[in-house]
Parts: structure tokens; sequence; C-alpha cells
């Protein structure tokens, strides 16, 4: 993959290579409004900022023996 001269910008297929994800998934986000992205005419472009936000928003704590007990007193 060519990255662009500045480094910040991203195409689609850039930014699904930087996601490990494929171009249909990234165009699928897009269509959802699920990532922030910018238009430049006809052409799409992500931050690498942007990117990573939208991986941290996914993130997952792994479960541990006080986050169940912290969980199971929230239930009662």
């Amino acid at each position: 993959m060519k990255q662009t001269t500045s480094g910040e910008h991203y195409s689609v297929p850039e930014a699904a290579a930087y996601l490990n994800t494929s171009i249909r998934f990234v165009r699928r986000l897009i269509a959802d409004r699920r990532i922030t992205f910018y238009k430049l005419g006809r052409h799409v472009r992500f931050k690498r900022a942007d990117l990573e936000a939208f991986v941290q928003a996914g993130r997952v704590e792994p479960i541990t023996a006080d986050s169940v007990l912290r969980d199971l007193r929230r239930a009662v």
C-alpha cells in the first residue's frame, strides 16, 4: 500500500490496511456513519487519530474476579 505523503491522512484502502479489515468493511462504516471521515471532493480520507479513536471505542476490558464481583453487586 502506498502511503500518502503526509502520513496523516489515509484513503479507504489504506484505512482498511491500517485497521486490518476489508475495504468493504470500511465502506460499510462510512455508509453507516460509524466512523469519522473527511470528504475532499469525491475522495474520502481518514485521519490516523480518528482511526485510533474508532479502535479505542471498541475496546473491551478483560474479565477479572473484581469486575465479576462488582457486576454481581450491581445486579442485586
